[in-house]
């Protein structure tokens, strides 16, 4: 048997996700789809390095499958992009030691949340227009707050299969940038939903609806009522997994 890890990116607007889904089109089932195909429709079942919501994007996303007798990884990934919609693309493809797994091997992941400023048409699928004025050293500030190993409860969604909601933020910044902001968050570990319901969250706080108080007092509380409403998915990407 050996393992394979498969670096691909894809724009996730016309997906239900990267999981599979019993009756929409998520990236997983597409990809299965077609590997089994080049597979003689062998059964396909790969799997991934994380979860991302429907209309979420991945620059950088892993995936691992094992096969029984190894492939040609050039004609593997010729065959896979060439069969692949235009939205997913298929990297690089390497051989990897059969303990190396593609969601509990990774050490760290870093995701990056686009906003704009002004109306713009070419965007709307991959960033959230925001057209008021936001304090960027307050938001800052509040993102500071949610670094070191903390448990995010007020941030995540509700009623998952997840033992625990402690997780280890290395870094959390908003970034100026000439059209908009760059929300970066790099961390052990997310929830589901996490890095939408802070940036909503820190949102808030740009706008001074909430104070830098209320703020660290929402992340003690564990309540995720507490939290804002979740930023729009459009915005977010999945940019770096590191193993």
């Amino acid at each position: 048997m050996k393992r394979y890890f498969f670096k691909i990116s894809y724009n996730g607007t016309s997906f239900f996700g990267w999981q599979k889904q019993s009756s929409e089109v998520s990236v997983q089932e597409t990809i299965e789809e077609n590997m089994s195909k080049i597979q003689s429709h062998k059964e396909v079942s790969i799997v991934g390095c994380g979860r991302t919501d429907t209309g979420v994007h991945a620059k950088e996303y892993f995936f691992h499958w094992d096969d029984q007798f190894g492939i040609d990884i050039k004609q593997m990934q010729y065959k896979l992009n060439k069969m692949l919609p235009e939205s997913i693309a298929v990297h690089e493809i390497f051989n990897v030691k059969m303990d190396q797994h593609a969601r509990f091997s990774a050490t760290q992941r870093t995701y990056r949340y686009f906003i704009h400023k002004e109306k713009d048409p070419f965007l709307i699928e991959r960033s959230w227009p925001i057209v008021q004025a936001l304090d960027l050293k307050k938001m800052n500030d509040a993102a500071q707050l949610l670094i070191g190993e903390k448990d995010f409860s007020s941030f995540a969604k509700t009623n998952t299969d997840v033992k625990h909601h402690i997780c280890k933020l290395y870094d959390a910044q908003w970034i100026q940038k000439e059209n908009g902001l760059v929300f970066e968050i790099r961390a052990n570990r997310f929830l589901r939903n996490m890095v939408r319901a802070i940036v909503g969250t820190c949102i808030d706080v740009g706008l001074n609806k909430l104070s830098l108080k209320e703020f660290e007092k929402i992340i003690s509380d564990k309540n995720r009522q507490e939290a804002s409403s979740s930023a729009p998915p459009q915005g977010l990407f999945l940019w770096k997994v590191d193993y």
